[in-house]
Parts: C-alpha cells; structure tokens; sequence
C-alpha cells in the first residue's frame, strides 16, 4: 500500500463499511488545518438505511438520495437528488476551493456523478493547488476512472485489517509541507 506523499489528491477506496468517511471525518478534524466540502452520510430508519444526506463541514445538509424519492435519476432503489447536490455539495466544494487549505469530497460516486456541475467541481478542486480528500468508487466508472489514473492522484484501498495504516498515511500527507526553496540560494 502506497502513501499519499507528493500528491495533490489522496483518496480512499473500498467496500462500504470499511470506515472510509470515518478515517477521513477524524484526520481531516485532527489535522488543524482549513477543511471545507462535504461528507455523504447514511439516513436509517428503525435500523434500516433508507437514503443518504449530504452535510456540508460547515453545518449545511441536504438529502441526497431516498428510496422514496421520484426522480429520474435513480441509483438502484434509491431515487437522487441532483438538484440538492447542486445546491448544497457543489457550493461547498467551490467555496473549499477559495477559502481552505484541505478540500474533501465524500464521496466521488454513482448517486454524486449524475451531476455534471458535480464533475466540473472535482475537476476544479483537482486544479486548484488544494490538497483534496474524499472518498472514490472503486467499481469501474469512466469518470472516476479517470481521476484515479491521475499522476496527482493516490487511491487507497480501506479494508478493515489496513484502516489505521490509511488514515496514517492521511494523516501523514495532510501534515506534510514542502519545504520551500530560499530564493537567491
């Protein structure tokens, strides 16, 4: 498993319930440093997921998708709310960009990628200079694809067993400053 070091971008990987927002959630959180985008939460019901919402870090929150929800975009039983990712998520990414020093994206995904304003902001967030975390796909997806064979770009893979080692090289990487060289010398 890789570190994140010399990268603008450090995404995680892996199965649902591996603990992937909860690594970055906690790293992002300890790392002192000005963290704004979003994080993608599950919403239950009496113990059974019925969708999801977005919560943006600075206290904003929309729904993102239901099983309940009429809409033309649909993520297996779940019915997406494009409308409140572009009102909410995508805000929240733009304004990472201009005002923080971490940019994160939980998480870069089927329901996310029925957005093309959604996309464009990735890929903003990605030119920016920024450092970006978040969490990515791991099933084949053209988009995704393409950001994961970025040379910028590091995915590691969470599974249970490695969970301490990823959010050790998160840590690790948001912490990182590269030295600057002295001008005239």
């Amino acid at each position: 498993m890789a570190g994140c070091q010399g990268k603008k971008a450090c995404f995680l990987t892996g199965r649902p319930g591996t603990g992937k927002t909860t690594i970055i959630r906690e790293v992002v959180r300890s790392a002192g440093k000005r963290a704004g985008g979003f994080f993608t939460q599950e919403v239950r019901v009496a113990g059974v997921r019925t969708g999801f919402r977005i919560v943006t870090l600075d206290g904003k929150e929309t729904v993102l998708a239901d099983k309940g929800m009429r809409s033309p975009h649909r993520v297996g039983s779940y019915g997406v709310n494009v409308l409140g990712l572009e009102e909410v998520g995508v805000p929240a990414i733009r304004e990472a960009i201009r005002k923080c020093d971490i940019v994160v994206i939980d998480e870069i995904g089927k329901m996310e990628l029925s957005s093309e304003f959604f996309k464009e902001a990735v890929m903003d967030a990605l030119k920016s200079g920024k450092k970006v975390t978040g969490t990515i796909m791991s099933a084949p997806n053209p988009f995704a694809d393409q950001i994961k064979r970025r040379d910028d770009v590091t995915v590691v893979t969470v599974e249970r067993r490695n969970s301490a080692l990823a959010a050790g090289f998160l840590a690790e990487w948001l912490e990182y400053e590269p030295r600057r060289e002295l001008e005239g010398g």
